[in-house]
C-alpha cells in the first residue's frame, strides 16, 4: 500500500531534507523512525527539498510499505521514535498513482523577519532579522514585477539543479504585525514582516535570493524598479546576497482536492 504523511519540522539542528552520508537530515531521521515502527527499511519521496536551517510545516512524503496499520497509528507510532524538533501531522492512505513531488500543482513558503534595532532571543533561528526600519510600499511595489512565469536565472543557487529556470510565481503577499507606535525617544518600532510565497515550483536559494533584494529594497538602497532590472539580467551577479534560512517556512505543496489530503497543519495559525 501506498502512505501519505503530512510532516513538520525544525530545521535548526539539520543539514537540510535531502538523505547525505552523514545521516543528520530531516529525511535520514524520518525514515529511522519509519523503519523503527514498522520494522522493514521504508523510502520516502518529498514534495519539495529544504535546505539547512529551512523549516517545514507541512512536508509532504509518500511511501510503499506492506504493513498494515491505520493511519492514527502511522502518526502516534512514528512520532515515538522521532525526536522534539520532528513530527508527523497526519497520514493517509493513498492510491499508487499518487506522488508526493509530480503531483503537486504548487508550493508556498513563507519568510518571517523581525525588524528590530535588538537581535532576536527567543525566536532565533526562527526568524530573519533586519535592524532597519523597512518599507512595505516599495517592497509590494518590487514584488510585483515577480508575479507570473519568468527566467529566474538571477535568484538561482550556482548548485541547483533544476533543468530549467523558468518558473511561475503566483502570488507574493508582504504583510506585518506589530504596535507601529515608537516608544518615546524612538524613531521606529519592531514588529514583524511576513513574506508568503506561491508558485509551480522554485529554485535552489530562490527565496532566499529574492529575499535579499526585497529587504534591500525595503531599506531605501534600492529602488523597486531594481528587481525588475535584476530579474532581465539573468545573472546571480546582479542580484543582493542570499538571505539568512532562518525565517523560511515550507508551507507544503498544493495538491487537488480529489486527493483528499489536508491544506494545513495548526502551526499556519501559530506562523501568521
Amino acid at each position: 500500500m501506498r502512505m501519505a504523511l503530512g510532516v513538520s519540522y525544525n530545521g535548526q539542528n539539520y543539514q537540510g531534507w535531502q538523505s547525505q552520508p552523514s545521516g543528520h537530515t530531516v529525511q535520514d531521521t524520518l525514515e529511522a523512525a519509519l523503519a523503527q515502527f514498522a520494522t522493514q527499511p521504508i523510502s520516502t519521496l518529498c514534495a519539495g527539498r529544504t535546505d539547512a536551517g529551512v523549516h517545514g510545516l507541512m512536508q509532504v512524503v509518500h511511501f510503499d510499505t506492506t504493513v498494515q496499520r491505520p493511519p492514527t497509528s502511522w502518526v502516534r507510532g512514528t512520532n515515538t521514535f522521532l525526536p522534539p524538533d520532528i513530527a508527523v501531522q497526519w497520514a493517509r492512505s493513498v492510491p499508487d498513482t499518487f506522488h508526493a513531488r509530480a503531483c503537486a500543482t504548487a508550493r508556498r513558503y513563507a519568510y518571517v523577519l523581525l525588524q528590530s534595532p535588538v537581535r532576536p532571543s527567543v525566536e532565533a533561528g526562527r526568524v530573519g532579522w533586519v535592524f532597519r526600519p523597512l518599507d512595505g510600499a516599495a517592497m509590494r511595489a518590487a514584488a510585483a514585477h515577480l508575479i507570473g512565469e519568468h527566467d529566474f536565472t538571477s535568484f538561482r543557487a550556482s548548485a541547483c539543479q533544476a533543468l530549467s529556470p523558468v518558473k511561475t510565481l503566483q502570488r507574493i503577499n508582504i504583510t506585518h504585525k506589530g504596535n507601529n507606535r515608537p516608544e518615546p525617544g524612538e524613531d521606529w518600532s519592531p514588529c514583524y514582516w511576513r513574506f508568503e510565497f506561491e508558485g509551480n515550483a522554485f529554485l535552489h536559494h530562490m527565496i532566499r535570493n529574492i529575499m535579499g533584494c526585497l529587504v534591500a529594497i525595503g531599506k531605501g538602497t534600492r529602488p523597486p524598479e531594481w528587481m525588475a532590472e535584476v530579474l532581465a539580467a539573468r545573472s546571480r551577479d546582479a542580484a543582493a546576497p542570499t538571505f539568512s534560512p532562518d525565517g523560511l517556512y515550507f508551507l507544503g505543496p498544493v495538491y487537488d482536492a480529489a486527493w483528499g489530503l489536508p491544506a494545513r497543519t495548526a502551526a499556519y495559525d501559530a506562523l501568521s
